[in-house]
């Protein structure tokens, strides 16, 4: 009997250091989960269930199973390798494939048409955005856009700002730039006609780059004029059109403040500037601008201008991209503009020990590991991801090398009840 007990012992020792020199292999692989080998005792079948205590007959290797602990995390200087700290798998697929496999693996590369995939060539699965901004609903290969960002005309500008409440009203009589005057000559207004201003950039549908400044008035205690010209040129004359009142000239509006220092409920601190009348002497055209003055305030501290906001935008080519622990790839432009190009999705299972091995550190689903859920990275349960980062192996080396040695000892010890056995045998024939 104990022959074939020493025989199982013998293979499941054999079996037993094929899992350990597996995972000693792939100790420097990224995203490797180390395998355990688990066996169980063999019993001789009794119908009649006879004998209190039946010997077992040997062992034998119940499952080789994964160990989905967390592995360290490494830095690289690879943008597109992505470590997932926590809870999910990468979902990759052949082109064209909507049914991925899985891995922790996140050494990632571009290929030569911009999708990003492994070593092996499956795309990155997740969610694309449009160049509007839009995100899709039908998870695909992420591919990053490297199309340049159009020139978007300015619509909307605004200023949060405070106006002395001491000032005094100008001595000088405002007289608006003139509006015709021929580059590059264009006129300025008197310095003594205004008590502040301040410029910002704005953008023409060409994408092309002209100064808006804003002059501030003081005409009676807690009333403010403002008037505007484009690139030294006046607006005298442009349609100037208040939020629901009508067309006017200049000044674009009054602001009015009350005794806390706010704007009233009459003033007009929203304002449409029609600037399709005027020619900014380059460049194209402009649209309706909405002027948002409504956070300005009447203290008494100086003149200042905490915030100046704009949405236009000059042409620009994609300069860098990044991710972020939310999956999110976002485009950095030349014009300095960012854009998400794509997002990134996360894959989790109710037993991911359920998952099928399929090499190439790689996992399959399978009827025990239950269907897949999405979600996305930090949600929902799943963990975060690190950009220029890998997760290494979770071998442990000091435990496999202490395996090793098990092992050995156990092969030992099995050859050893084999032998022993021969030996009876042995006198067992040479009885006479």
């Amino acid at each position: 009997m104990s022959l074939q007990q020493g025989l199982s012992g013998l293979d499941a020792a054999s079996k037993y250091l094929d899992v350990v020199g597996n995972n000693v292999a792939n100790s420097g692989t990224a995203g490797f989960k180390a395998a355990q080998a688990q066996f169980g005792d063999v019993f001789a079948a009794s119908l009649a269930g006879s004998g209190v205590a039946p010997v077992g007959i040997g062992t034998q290797l119940s499952a080789v199973a994964q160990q989905f602990t967390q592995g360290n995390i490494t830095v690289t200087n690879n943008p597109l390798d992505i470590a997932i700290n926590g809870t999910g798998f990468f979902g990759v697929a052949p082109a064209g494939s909507s049914s991925p496999n899985f891995t922790r693996n996140g050494q990632f590369h571009l290929d030569k048409d911009g999708y990003i995939v492994t070593s092996a060539g499956n795309q990155l699965q997740g969610l694309a955005y449009d160049t509007a901004g839009n995100l899709s609903t039908v998870t695909a290969g992420l591919q990053i856009n490297t199309q340049d960002m159009s020139a978007t005309p300015t619509t909307a500008m605004g200023l949060t700002m405070n106006l002395n409440a001491n000032a005094a009203v100008p001595t000088g009589t405002w007289t608006d730039p003139d509006p015709n005057a021929v580059a590059p000559t264009p006129t300025s207004p008197d310095p003594t006609s205004y008590n502040n201003s301040t410029s910002l950039s704005i953008y023409d549908s060409q994408g092309i780059s002209h100064t808006a400044t804003l002059y501030f008035v003081k005409t009676a205690a807690n009333s403010w004029d403002v008037h505007l010209s484009i690139d030294g040129y006046g607006t005298d004359g442009v349609a100037l059109s208040p939020v629901g009142g009508a067309a006017t000239a200049s000044p674009l509006t009054t602001l009015v403040f009350d005794a806390a220092g706010k704007p009233t409920s009459g003033t007009t601190p929203s304002v449409q500037i029609n600037l399709a009348a005027i020619d900014p002497q380059l460049g194209g055209s402009f649209g309706p601008i909405k002027l948002d003055l409504s956070n300005a305030t009447q203290y008494g501290g100086p003149f200042g201008v905490t915030a100046a906001t704009q949405n236009g935008n000059m042409s620009g080519s994609l300069a860098s991209y990044a991710i972020d622990g939310k999956g999110v790839i976002l485009g950095h432009y030349s014009n300095g503009m960012n854009r998400p190009l794509g997002q990134i999705q996360l894959y989790s299972f109710s037993n991911p020990q359920g998952l099928v091995s399929l090499g190439g550190n790689q996992w399959g689903l399978t009827s025990a590991s239950g269907q897949a859920l999405v979600n996305l990275p930090g949600t929902a349960g799943m963990g975060v991801l690190q950009s220029s980062a890998t997760e290494d192996s979770n071998v442990d080396m000091t435990a496999e090398l202490v395996k090793m040695i098990t092992a050995q000892r156990i092969y030992q010890a099995n050859a050893q009840s084999i032998k022993t056995q021969d030996a009876m045998l042995q006198t067992l024939v040479n009885l006479r």
